[in-house]
């Protein structure tokens, strides 16, 4: 039996802590040049992986290796950088088409760029730990992962409506900088920690 009680607690504590977090940036980048139902996809199973590891697992995720965790990410996002970066000038009619895209290469995206980078963060610890201190892992792991998908949501929405306003060449050089500085800050980590 699912509680409310406990699944709108969780939702409210993980959607606020991943809010800030580099989820609803990576939603808004992968937003901005593809198809938001593809992104979705990608992104909300990958999330639907780390609530279940997080709920299984319990307090045992945060005994993994964080600094080998930021370097993955690190490259992850330098990677991306370089790609957005070094990519040529498109179209941007031919970008918003969605067969540019298939569903696999997108959503294949937006999956391994999510577990890599959200794996051992705060919101899957805290996951393990609300579902160590309820023992409810259902109302647990449903709260979880709906406010995870909403923060993600927002994101690719919030993606998509600014390819509207916005130029794409100005929005994918933003995103290659902010990327380029996650890689940074995530190596930094790795180093540091």
């Amino acid at each position: 039996m699912i509680s409310l009680t406990v699944t709108a607690v969780v939702f409210g504590v993980v959607f606020l802590a991943e809010l800030p977090d580099k989820t609803a940036l990576a939603g808004l980048v992968l937003g901005t040049r593809y198809r938001a139902s593809y992104v979705f996809a990608g992104v909300a199973a990958a999330f639907a992986v780390h609530v279940a590891l997080a709920v299984a697992a319990g307090s045992v995720l945060t005994l993994l290796p964080q600094q080998l965790v930021h370097a993955v990410t690190g490259v992850l996002f330098l990677g991306g950088a370089a790609m957005l970066l070094l990519k040529k000038d498109e179209d941007e009619e031919e970008i918003r088409k969605p067969e540019d895209q298939s569903f696999w290469k997108v959503a294949g995206a937006g999956f391994m760029l999510i577990l890599v980078a959200e794996f051992g963060d705060l919101t899957q610890i805290m996951t393990a730990n609300l579902a160590a201190r309820y023992d409810d892992p259902l109302s647990v792991g449903l709260g979880a992962v709906l406010a995870l998908w909403a923060v993600a949501g927002l994101g690719i929405v919030g993606g998509q409506a600014l390819m509207k306003r916005v130029p794409l060449k100005l929005i994918t050089r933003i995103a290659a900088l902010l990327m380029l500085g996650l890689g940074v800050w995530s190596l930094w980590e790795a180093v540091a920690g």
